[in-house]
């Protein structure tokens, strides 16, 4: 197979939008990416001809939609190379984290156990375990935006750690961490290991086997499929030994004023109605992806972000935030002449999607003292082109406010 990164791009309507003969250059794919049309297509079907709930009828569309739903587990198993039994639908990946925290970690941690979470956490990644009664400790980041692993081995040898949490791919850096031998010296300390693929469910092969953790957690809109849909994947024996974090419908098996007795994994996990088109969705992006040649488009990816910080580098008073030896998705720099904020308007009036702020990892900015990042993001549907329109409106900007 090959990839042709112009031909996928005819695939997303998202992207084909034009402004004053202008085409659209969208670089915040680490926020949510566009969707195929395969993807849009789909939730119109399931919400017009082919809708019906699931789980609850016995009429023919509630029984297909029905097998469509655990249909789109095993898709999801075969993403992450699990068992379907293992896949939690869940409402994103902040979500995941949280059912984890408020599941896992109240039924299991007791005073005196300790959580670490890397320096470069996404806010879902620490405000779920602060609000689940915990404070998790940093695992320290060096200069350039990898993580000490010195730093990491000294915490761990401390004793007492239970769980330790970690992006695959920073949101606000670009790091790409060494998550399989992370999870592997957590694991000789006695603890667990809880990785946040929000970032590398798009841009990696994911195995949960190969990768050794014991939770994994991703959203569906950032893997081209639809939002308010994400994933919790955890070995059997840990779901099976957590409480359910929220009760209603269909997560029981037996109800009475007296009490309830809860459904086995993963339906203990998903009460009420689910949200079953978006998990349809999310596999028909994941089946799209799938059969897309993945080396071709890592290969693909790695040149426009080599490209992407060689253009930048061009840039008066540019200077990078997150310059590990391992990093790729997205890329976070300031300027000197402006703040993040006047660089995003001044882009989106050419046209050009940036992010601008502290990204939801408000310690990632207080550790490398600023108040916020301009962030380009890149996917599969990027070009040289998108690069170069972004290299020339920062060019604008330095003539702006330089």
């Amino acid at each position: 197979m090959s990839f042709d990164p112009e031909a996928i791009r005819s695939e997303f309507p998202g992207l084909a939008e034009l402004r004053d003969g202008r085409p659209y250059t969208y670089l915040d794919s680490a926020a949510t990416a566009h969707k195929p049309r395969c993807v849009i297509e789909r939730v119109a079907e399931l919400l017009g001809p082919a809708y019906g709930t699931v789980h609850r009828g016995l009429y023919r569309r509630a029984a297909q939609m029905t097998e469509r739903y655990e249909q789109a587990r095993r898709t999801v198993a075969r993403f992450l190379d699990a068992d379907p039994g293992e896949i939690v639908f869940t409402a994103g990946c902040t979500d995941a984290l949280n059912l984890v925290a408020h599941g896992w970690g109240r039924a299991h941690l007791r005073p005196g156990d300790r959580i670490l979470v890397s320096g470069m956490e996404h806010h879902a990644g620490l405000v779920s375990w602060h609000t689940a009664g915990f404070k998790p400790e940093p695992i320290p980041l060096r200069d350039d935006g990898s993580l000490d692993l010195e730093a990491y081995d000294r915490l761990l040898a401390a004793g007492g750690v239970k769980l330790v949490g970690c992006v695959h791919i920073s949101n606000a850096l670009g790091t790409i961490n060494p998550v399989a031998e992370l999870a592997r010296r957590a694991h000789a300390a006695g603890a667990l290991f809880c990785l946040d693929a929000a970032q590398s469910a798009p841009h990696l092969p994911l195995s949960v086997r190969a990768l050794g953790c014991d939770f994994l957690a991703f959203a569906g809109h950032k893997v081209y499929g639809p939002t308010g849909i994400g994933v919790l994947w955890a070995r059997r024996e840990l779901l099976e030994a957590m409480p359910p974090w929220r009760g209603g419908g269909e997560m029981i098996e037996r109800v009475s004023f007296a009490g309830t007795t809860y459904a086995a994994p993963p339906a203990r996990f998903e009460a009420g109605t689910p949200p079953f088109v978006e998990a349809i969705g999310l596999a028909t992006a994941l089946e799209w992806l799938m059969a897309q040649d993945r080396a071709a488009i890592l290969a693909h990816e790695r040149a426009i972000y080599d490209y992407a910080e060689r253009r930048l580098a061009e840039v008066p008073g540019l200077r990078r935030i997150g310059t590990a030896p391992e990093r790729g998705g997205a890329l976070s720099f300031v300027l000197a002449c402006a703040h993040p904020a006047d660089i995003a308007a001044v882009l989106d009036a050419q046209h050009i999607a940036i992010r601008a702020g502290h990204h939801c990892a408000q310690p990632v900015m207080e550790r490398f003292r600023v108040s916020a990042t301009a962030r380009a993001s890149i996917a599969l549907y990027t070009t040289r082109a998108d690069i170069d329109r972004l290299h020339d409106g920062l060019q604008t900007c330095v003539r702006l406010f330089g």
